[in-house]
């Protein structure tokens, strides 16, 4: 297919004209069966050798090259040969789970793995982005892929500060150019994207504080450090602290997940431990959350006499989209599945690693509903009864594949 062709394609957004790379329904089938495996044996970041295998054999059947990465697990695949002057797109998934169980009763491929669960969808991803794969790959077989494509499966997205960073470490965005990926949304129903220019993710880093003093008797509690109380106000006061200090508008958020302290009703404990997340909205205050968070727990221990030792781990900064690889999905979505099937999205706390791509190549992530249309309630990410309508790889594969031809006439 001719560059001036794919050009016409990308000059008709209503949805009358048709693109090469529909899902073919053989396909569909293994790909639905491909999904239904991973998410029978998920595997943690890192660690995902029998993912990475599986990935690595599918795409060698369509006579193509992976390359494992450096790290050990993950892999990236062109489909195409790269010129050395245009840069290509990546399609990129993660391909780890979660340390989880698998809670769902009525599933027949439930995970099989003892608390590993993929409940944050990246079995779907990863099926959508190997799918988008083999359908490009027959494309460029018949002639009918006007430039290389780079498939991006990375590793440890859940493992901060994410794979991604070891990935592009690895060379994954050599000769690429723009990059974009999808995130399942158990929000939005199958069938349909979530797209938003600007920041769609939230930055998160992991925090953690060990207060040790002087411990004793709950008789005498001015003879000692009360680190119980000092761990209270910590938990309670720092978030507030560090929201005051920054404008509203960014979003700053301290939010605890475990406190520890002590062992008996009447002893006054020597430590406390406290750990939680940082989440932000907006990238310039993310910068400045070190800071202002080992400032604000000093204070609150200093008052009691406490001593604070702050692990503040660095996550991700915020997936900021590119306002014009985003048009190319809503442009790619209309064209598969017309206009009203791109919903606008909102910025949400969670983190996302992808984050880190786009620190070094423009790009864009498209929320993938996922949700069953009429479904009460919500199967919501990071949950062991999270589960999928299949619908979506269909929209998925056809969603990038459709990008990746206009994105050659751009």
């Amino acid at each position: 297919m001719s560059r001036e062709s794919e050009a016409d394609y990308s000059a008709d957004h209503s949805g009358d004209t048709v693109l090469p790379g529909a899902l073919p329904e053989a396909l569909r089938a293994e790909l639905v069966a491909f999904r239904r495996d991973l998410h029978m044996h998920p595997e943690l970041g890192n660690q995902e050798f029998r993912t990475t295998a599986a990935i690595k054999a599918r795409l060698e059947q369509e006579a193509l090259a992976p390359r494992v990465l450096d790290t050990g697990t993950g892999l990236i695949c062109d489909i195409g040969e790269w010129d050395g002057v245009r840069p290509m797109l990546a399609l990129r998934a993660d391909i780890d789970a979660l340390p989880i169980p698998d809670t769902k009763t009525d599933c027949a491929y439930r995970s099989t793995v003892p608390d590993r669960a993929h409940a944050c969808g990246h079995d779907v991803h990863t099926t959508v982005v190997l799918g988008a794969g083999l359908v490009l790959a027959g494309l460029h077989k018949a002639g009918r892929l006007p430039q290389p494509v780079r498939l991006i499966f990375q590793p440890a997205e859940e493992v901060l500060p994410g794979g991604a960073a070891d990935a592009i470490e690895s060379g994954v965005l050599e000769g690429v150019g723009r990059i974009i990926g999808v995130h399942c949304d158990p929000k939005v129903d199958a069938g349909r994207i979530g797209l938003r220019h600007g920041p769609i993710t939230s930055a998160c880093d992991r925090l953690e504080v060990a207060l040790d003093g002087a411990g004793g008797h709950t008789a005498r509690p001015h003879l000692t450090t009360d680190l119980v109380t000092a761990a209270a106000r910590v938990a309670t006061d720092v978030p507030t602290l560090v929201a005051r200090r920054v404008d509203a508008r960014s979003g700053l958020a301290v939010t605890w997940g475990r406190i520890e302290s002590g062992h008996a009703c009447n002893v006054i404990p020597q430590h406390a431990e406290l750990s939680g997340t940082v989440r932000c909205l907006d990238l310039g205050t993310w910068r400045q959350a070190p800071d202002l968070v080992h400032a604000a727990i000093d204070e609150i221990a200093n008052l009691y006499r406490a001593k604070s030792e702050i692990n503040y781990i660095r996550g991700v900064p915020p997936v900021v989209n590119d306002v014009a690889v985003t048009e190319l999905l809503r442009d790619a979505m209309a064209l598969r599945c017309g206009i009203d099937s791109v919903e606008d999205t909102e910025q949400s706390l969670g983190g996302e690693d992808f984050s880190w791509y786009l620190e070094h190549v423009p790009g864009a992530m498209a929320r993938l509903g996922v949700r069953r249309p009429g479904e009460r309630g919500v199967r919501d990410l990071h949950q062991g009864d999270f589960d999928v309508d299949e619908h979506a790889i269909t929209v998925g594969v056809e969603l990038f594949t459709a990008a990746a031809l206009l994105d050659a006439g751009r």
